[in-house]
């Protein structure tokens, strides 16, 4: 029975379709009868067409899609195929024999069945720079017979190379590099080196192939004129000669840092024709051999991160065809040499992060430059004139070295990124840069340039990506006129003096980053501040400014990091903020909001950082942590909170700082907190706590607890000696062999104010080795446990102001680094241990309102005290009181209490004896007051210090 009616007839059409489609490869591919144009059709239609599949792409040896555009989007059904583009074709026969479908938007998967497998005749296949969609590489590619050039490269393959790449025994180049990490396992492996005979181009780069011995590299053709294989994780020793391959022409080994090729010295260097090199991120910890002068046809040089020491050798200006040196990231130091600055045909230079000294050369001759880097050195000197004289220089950055004077005026206008920050430079921005019509970085950030915000600089550079004058003097901003830069992602006028919002802000809707802090900035937040970048803006800080007001109804969509302390910001924290589903960061501290804390701040599982302190925020803390939650850091002190502490807390199982104090929080100690095995500060003075610390809930509390504060408050009983026993992160720690670190990331640095030595000191960042237990102001009695002497790493330790008895341990002459000892304010009697004499670290000592008596100990430290140490113990004499000891017989140490007998631990060396013999300070590492200043990158960040009233 035929098919009746034409309605009939498309539907039986489009089950056949529908059936080749599917039918088993192995059947498919059987079917002569489908003509090459046919399936080319077939193949183009089961494919979609988008830009974004075919992303622009540069590294150092290739640049891939900068031209892209849709090669099949002109195939027409009524046209013979051998004319479309793309398509190659045998001039006799008519069959297909060439496919370049490169940089063609063409996004989907492959599949086994596709039709691009009916073209048993292909010679060359090149489907490189486009998307398909993390598809495996099929098995059949392997029935391309004929197949001498295959090209998969950068195209979102995925999975394992199939062994049937292997039986492409006519290929001369395969490429299946700059995909999503391809495993490439052994067995492959091993049969692509052994069938693929005639291969003279073999490019991975980005595979997998940690699993392949490097030695079997050397079982390579020794034909190959090219391999590259870039972060492929090869792992291993190979052997020196490998390098030596006599047709060798590029080489690119770069980003295997795992990789061994020994010495570089002993290296075999034996191809005349070698033109690219790059052995990046191999370590070889040595000086640059001579002999790499030696090769002649060298164009491309790469050695960056290779831990290079020793100078710069002035015979690579021998590499007269050099075009691209990069030895960035190593330790060379002394001069920059003329000779390079000399070659020829030197296009790109980057010698940044290294230890180079001295000026730049006055006159050189190479001016073939585009890509300059010499930032990061110990560069100095003024900026010489034939650096703004180069015809071609697209990118030219000088940041972080020690140049001066002012910067002249570019001759030319092809820079595209031109970054001088962190230097000395002087004088105003050059009105040559104003001519960059292709400028996209454009950073002069930490100099004492004089810069003015105007049309006329800045109307040109329509392609400016980021502005960066941060830390320099603004002399102002012309509101006056506008302005758009509508391709700006990245603002910062950071520290430059500025007191009112740059008025171009208005129309920029591309914006990420935003950062106007530490200005004079004052009123209110403008309102078209929520329309920029409303759908973009991720980072915006306003932080250290004048501002007034309430807070902004910003959109809060994309934002993620939010810092506006410092401020004068009245009213409560918006609702709206609860639309900011990925804040990360949010840091309104120091103003004077009033409120509620918002419940769903608490309830987000991504907020890591809530820094809400120093506002006027009542109320209770939200009691619904949830599950699950990203907390790292969360301050809410100096509010007026009240009410119990919600229990949900020990849901945040990542939290490394809590600060509570200075509000009104009620309630027994949070042992329920003690399991969380991150947190490093817990900070819950000036509340209203109270009762008895018993013993912990747990096996081991605090683990990494290393700053404990619970002063001000009106906890009683005993001082908790079980607790004490397991503070293991304030048990051991050797500064010396400790690499100073803070607290925080990048992004945010933890800071915290805290009782140091008689002051309240505003800590900007906290080192991690600062460790502190401050258990003043209480009512906590009996005597202080020997066990205390245990915690080594203490910096500071205060028990005044409550009503302790006994004496004053020995055992605390093992606190080798303690800076402040405060016991003053208590019932304490007898002598004050020599052993405290050992505290070569002490700076401050409050014993007074105590009951102590006896021979103030000498020497060391202890002859730097001035009386206020001592007051009102009537029974101490020596200096620096006046009382003298002439009339005092020599006392025996003061018998044990029954107390101080149960907490002595001689398996961990607490025994009389040992006291009694003393203890070794041992070497002390570190810097005196090392937490006080400190320095981080460029910014120097300070310490504010507040006079204990």
């Amino acid at each position: 029975m035929g098919c009746l009616g034409w309605k009939y007839q498309l539907f039986c059409l489009v089950v056949l379709l529908s059936f080749l489609f599917h039918l088993p490869s192995s059947f498919s591919s059987s079917l002569s009868s489908i003509s090459p144009c046919s399936a080319l059709l077939h193949f183009n239609s089961s494919l979609s067409l988008h830009r974004s599949a075919s992303p622009s792409y540069y590294a150092s040896r290739i640049q891939m899609c900068d031209n892209s555009y849709p090669k099949t989007a002109s195939w027409k059904e009524d046209k013979e195929c051998c004319s479309w583009d793309g398509v190659e074709c045998d001039q006799t026969t008519r069959h297909v024999i060439g496919l370049d479908l490169s940089c063609s938007w063409l996004n989907g998967p492959i599949h086994s069945n596709s039709t691009l497998f009916f073209l048993p005749h292909l010679r060359t296949l090149n489907l490189a720079g486009n998307c398909f969609n993390e598809s495996l590489i099929s098995p059949e590619f392997g029935k391309f017979k004929t197949l001498t050039h295959l090209n998969l490269s950068f195209s979102c393959f995925s999975g394992k190379i199939p062994n049937e790449i292997s039986h492409l025994s006519s290929l001369v180049s395969l490429d299946l590099s700059l995909n999503d990490e391809l495993l490439i396992e052994t067995p492959v492996w091993k049969r692509v080196i052994y069938n693929l005979t005639q291969l003279r181009e073999l490019l991975l780069d980005w595979s997998d192939m940690s699993s392949i011995r490097a030695n079997s590299l050397m079982n390579l053709s020794s034909s190959l004129t090219t391999l590259s294989l870039n972060d492929c994780m090869l792992q291993g020793k190979l052997q020196n000669n490998f390098l030596g391959l006599p047709s060798i022409q590029t080489l690119d080994l770069g980003f295997n840092d795992n990789l061994d090729l020994g010495p570089f010295s002993k290296c075999n260097w034996s191809s005349i024709y070698l033109k690219f090199l790059d052995l990046s991120f191999i370590s070889f910890s040595e000086e640059l051999p001579n002999f790499i002068s030696n090769m002649k046809s060298l164009k491309h040089l790469n050695l960056a991160n290779c831990n290079l020491i020793g100078s710069i050798p002035i015979s690579l200006g021998n590499l007269t065809k050099l075009t691209s040196l990069d030895m960035s990231s190593n330790n060379f130091s002394g001069l920059l040499p003329l000779s390079l600055l000399n070659l020829p045909n030197l296009s790109t230079l980057h010698l940044g992060y290294n230890q180079l000294v001295g000026p730049l050369p006055n006159h050189v001759s190479g001016f073939n430059l585009i890509d300059l880097s010499l930032g990061s050195n110990f560069l100095n000197g003024t900026l010489p004139s034939w650096l703004f004289n180069l015809p071609s220089l697209v990118t030219l950055s000088l940041d972080d070295n020690q140049f001066i004077g002012e910067i002249d005026e570019f001759k030319y206008n092809s820079l595209e990124y031109l970054d001088l920050g962190y230097n000395k430079l002087q004088g105003s921005i050059p009105r040559s840069i104003s001519r960059f019509v292709n400028l996209t970085y454009l950073s002069l950030s930490s100099n004492n340039l004089s810069i003015m915000l105007e049309s006329e600089m800045f109307s040109k550079l329509k392609n400016l990506e980021l502005l960066d004058f941060s830390n320099n003097n603004l002399v102002g901003i012309n509101n006056n006129v506008t302005y758009t830069l509508p391709n700006l992602q990245l603002l910062n006028l950071s520290s430059c003096n500025i007191s009112e919002f740059p008025i171009f802000l208005r129309t920029t809707t591309t914006l990420l980053l935003l950062d106007l802090s530490k200005n004079k900035i004052y009123g209110q937040i403008p309102r078209w501040l929520g329309d920029v970048g409303r759908d973009s803006l991720y980072f915006l800080d306003l932080r250290d400014n004048l501002l007034q007001g309430p807070f902004p109804n910003l959109s809060f969509l994309s934002l993620r990091y939010i810092f506006v302390s410092n401020n004068k910001l009245i009213g409560e924290i918006p609702s709206l903020i609860c639309n900011a589903s990925s804040l990360y960061v949010l840091d309104l501290s120091h103003n004077n909001l009033s409120g509620m804390v918002p419940k769903c701040l608490v309830q987000s599982n991504v907020l890591s950082v809530l820094d809400l302190r120093m506002n006027s925020l009542h109320g209770t803390i939200p009691t619904t942590f949830s599950t699950g939650n990203k907390f790292r850091n969360i301050n809410l002190n100096g509010n007026q909170l009240e009410g119990p502490l919600p229990r949900s807390l020990a849901n945040c199982r990542n939290l490394e700082v809590l600060d509570l104090g200075s509000n009104k929080i009620n309630g027994t100690f949070p042992y329920w907190l003690e399991g969380l095995l991150n947190l490093q500060v817990l900070v819950i003075r000036s509340n209203k706590f109270q009762g008895c610390i018993g013993n912990p809930k747990t096996k081991f509390p605090f683990p990494n607890l290393r700053i404990l504060d619970i002063s001000n408050n009106e906890f009683n009983g005993p001082l908790p000696i079980k607790y004490f026993k397991f503070l293991k992160a304030m048990t051991n720690v050797d500064e010396g062999k400790v690499a100073i670190k803070y607290m925080g990331e990048g992004y945010y640095q933890d800071s915290l104010n805290v009782m140091m030595k008689g002051l309240y000191i505003e800590l900007v960042r906290i080192q991690t080795v600062f460790t502190i237990i401050d258990f003043s102001k209480n009512s906590f009695s009996g005597e202080m446990p020997q066990i205390i002497g245990r915690l080594k790493s203490l910096k500071g330790l205060n028990f005044s102001h409550n009503n302790l008895t006994g004496y004053i341990p020995s055992s605390f002459g093992n606190l080798s680094n303690l800076e402040w000892l405060d016991l003053s304010f208590n019932k304490l009697i007898g002598e004050i241990p020599r052993q405290l004499a050992n505290l070569s670290w002490l700076e401050v000592l409050n014993l007074s309102h105590n009951q102590l008596t006896g021979h103030i100990p000498s020497g060391k430290q202890f002859n730097t005290f001035d009386n206020d140490s001592y007051t009102e113990n009537l029974g101490l004499c020596g200096f620096p009181l006046s009382t003298k000891c002439n009339s005092y017989a020599a006392k025996k140490p003061p018998p044990l209490t029954l107390q101080q007998k149960d907490n002595i631990e001689p398996q961990n060396g607490f025994s009389w004896q040992a006291i009694l013999m003393g203890y070794g300070c041992g070497v002390i590492f570190g810097m005196l007051m090392g937490y006080l200043m400190f320095k981080i990158g460029k910014p120097k960040w300070i310490v504010r210090m507040v006079k204990l009233e």
